[in-house]
């Protein structure tokens, strides 16, 4: 479990300041015609030139160094040359960068041109259902009240959130413990204290929250077929209000 306070935050934070570089010009290049490969490679560019690693390059063997997701794909989906970017598209984009000893975490998705506008609803609720849930994460809370008001969000709208995938702590390591569910009753669980870095990282589906992995053993898709959003970012819990450490992005 990481606890980040005094230089050791600093350094973290010049890590989530690379990953939000590497996120942005990842997101203002996905439009129609574009490869997810050319995504990826865009965000590996960015990450190296900072003098940073990108955080999921070899991670269990993860093949890439990052993650660009389609649709139906919740998490991990491996960038490739012959997958092509499609007007009406929902692209959920997953990096993380290593650098001083430290690591930080985020995702966002976009809607490609104009969707559907319950796939536009999913959308702008995950990051809305992230940004409750980073809000709620202050000194003395417990991940329950991180959980149940990201769980409340989505329901809200008729969407539900994937179980069998949640956040996790962060810091010298890409995956630390606390596990943070996006799910949950309020007031159970771990109490939060002053110091801790986690990844809030919501995953919200249109429709039931049951996923499955593909062959390829990494890319992670609904079991029914139904879109998937992702909105993740890295922060330190405080006393007050919780610093967020990669960036500020919102609604695409």
């Amino acid at each position: 479990m990481g606890i980040v306070n005094g230089h050791d935050l600093d350094l973290m934070r010049e890590s989530g300041r690379i990953v939000r570089k590497a996120l942005d010009e990842m997101m203002a290049m996905t439009v129609p015609g574009v490869s997810t490969k050319e995504i990826e490679m865009t965000g590996r560019k960015v990450i190296e030139k900072e003098g940073a690693t990108p955080s999921f390059l070899g991670y269990n063997g993860y093949p890439a160094a990052t993650c660009v997701s389609l649709n139906s794909e919740v998490v991990h989906g491996i960038p490739s040359h012959d997958r092509i970017v499609k007007e009406g598209d929902l692209v959920s984009i997953d990096v993380g960068a290593f650098k001083n000893g430290f690591h930080a975490d985020a995702a966002d998705t976009v809607v490609v041109g104009l969707a559907d506008p319950r796939a536009m609803l999913l959308v702008r609720t995950t990051y809305e259902a992230r940004d409750r849930g980073i809000a709620a994460a202050r000194a003395g809370a417990t991940l329950g009240d991180v959980g149940a008001v990201i769980q409340e969000t989505a329901e809200s709208q008729g969407f539900s959130v994937v179980r069998a995938l949640v956040g996790h702590g962060i810091g010298r390591k890409l995956h630390e413990p606390p596990q943070v569910p996006n799910f949950g009753r309020a007031g159970r669980g771990m109490k939060l204290t002053e110091g801790l870095a986690l990844a809030i990282e919501p995953m919200v589906n249109i429709g039931g929250y049951r996923v499955r992995t593909l062959e390829d053993n990494w890319t992670i898709v609904t079991i029914d077929g139904s879109l998937s959003a992702h909105a993740e970012h890295t922060l330190v819990v405080c006393g007050s209000e919780p610093l967020v450490l990669t960036g500020n992005s919102g609604y695409h």
